[in-house]
């Protein structure tokens, strides 16, 4: 089991992001951390959300110590319109625009068909996987167009390619293959204002949550090491250095994609 987790190439101080006003959202844990921690340390100016106030406030914490800063509005239920307005509203009073959106925070709950509740699974997890993208996306798409563009980052996942024996996924597979179909259409509907949106497409990625989960089903750990080609989880790290990418203006000809970082997952 420990050798599946290893570390990936660590946080590096650059000036890739120099200038630009970067909102991360679910910079508690996981992926959006890896983002928000790796773009201050690029030069963004990042502000941050996350539902949970004391995750994201150790963020912002651990972010001061290593001598980056991280701006972050806690608790914020991106589910709700009216916070997601707040959001960005929050972004441009304090840097006066947003460049960047990387749209990462998401929660949903698995469970096979025949065991799967409508309203508080179902539903549940297409509001914490699609509606919170969608949501901001509209709140922020004034202040990307006043910006004369920017870059939107969205995130699918391995399962909207393929399906995981033994994984209770369906809600998540069909969330996250909503996100992966808007993101074609938000970059046909951002083109005209310089605004570039893609996705990026992790297979399972090692977080709080995803360790624990993993450690108690190690069947289920076992099929999926058996389809990474790289032989290893993810780790927020590795999906980050990928998001410097699309943010940054080496990117400047890349929109409508999708990237499957995911340890050659979908590669066969």
């Amino acid at each position: 089991m420990t050798t599946a987790f290893k570390p990936a190439l660590p946080i590096q101080r650059g000036e890739r992001l120099r200038g630009k006003t970067a909102l991360v959202t679910g910079i508690g844990n996981g992926i959006g951390k890896g983002c928000a921690m790796l773009f201050a340390a690029q030069g963004a100016r990042v502000v941050g959300c996350d539902i949970d106030a004391g995750a994201a406030q150790r963020t912002v914490n651990e972010a001061r110590e290593r001598g980056w800063t991280i701006d972050s509005l806690h608790p914020c239920d991106l589910t709700a319109p009216r916070e997601a307005g707040r959001l960005v509203e929050f972004a441009v009073e304090r840097h006066g625009g947003v460049d960047v959106l990387v749209n990462a925070a998401a929660f949903g709950a698995f469970a096979w068909i025949g065991e799967m509740d409508y309203e508080t699974q179902w539903r549940k997890t297409l509001t914490g996987e699609l509606d919170i993208v969608f949501l901001l996306c509209q709140a922020a798409w004034p202040a990307l167009i006043a910006r004369g563009g920017g870059s939107v980052i969205n995130f699918a996942s391995a399962n909207a390619s393929h399906a995981l024996e033994g994984s209770p996924a369906l809600a998540h597979c069909a969330g996250k293959g909503g996100v992966l179909a808007m993101t074609r259409q938000l970059a046909m509907e951002g083109a005209q204002h310089g605004i570039r949106v893609n996705t990026i497409s992790p297979a399972l990625v090692e977080t709080e949550a995803t360790r624990r989960h993993m450690q108690a089903q190690p069947e289920l750990m076992a099929r999926v090491l058996g389809k990474l080609m790289a032989r290893r989880v993810g780790q927020p790290e590795d999906i980050a250095w990928c998001a410097l990418f699309l943010a940054s203006d080496e990117s400047a000809w890349v929109t409508g994609a999708e990237f499957p970082v995911d340890g050659g997952a979908t590669a066969w």
